[in-house]
């Protein structure tokens, strides 16, 4: 049975891609997709929310295993949260269909049989 994946999008200021990914590899993300944008909120919401809003923007977009989304983005908002320079939001939306990936556990085995042959 093939397992289900959940796409995870961080929105964080410009420069900061780089700490989301360090975040989510370390809980277990194997990469990512960095898009360049701009935030178009107004004063009101920056008096709102108590937070200067910086315009320029690093839209990540990472697939992952749904079992390990609750980690990444736990992960993601303790490096680059709203209490953070990054300033960053996270959300995740379910995938209902994959096409071009490799099964994980099939990979893993993959990887497990290289490991012992170069022992």
């Amino acid at each position: 049975m093939a397992e289900g994946y959940e796409l995870i999008y961080c929105i964080v200021n410009a420069g900061f891609s780089g700490e989301v990914m360090e975040a989510a590899r370390g809980a277990g993300a194997t990469g990512g997709t960095v898009i360049h944008a701009r935030g178009t909120a107004n004063v009101d919401s920056e008096k709102k929310f108590h937070i200067t809003i910086q315009p320029d923007k690093d839209m990540v977009m990472m697939l992952v295993p749904e079992d390990i989304k609750d980690d990444v983005l736990h992960a993601v908002y303790k490096k680059v949260g709203l209490d953070t320079d990054g300033n960053g939001i996270s959300f995740s939306m379910p995938v209902n269909n994959v096409v071009g990936l490799k099964e994980r556990k099939q990979e893993q085995k993959k990887n497990v049989e290289n490991t012992q042959e170069n022992v």
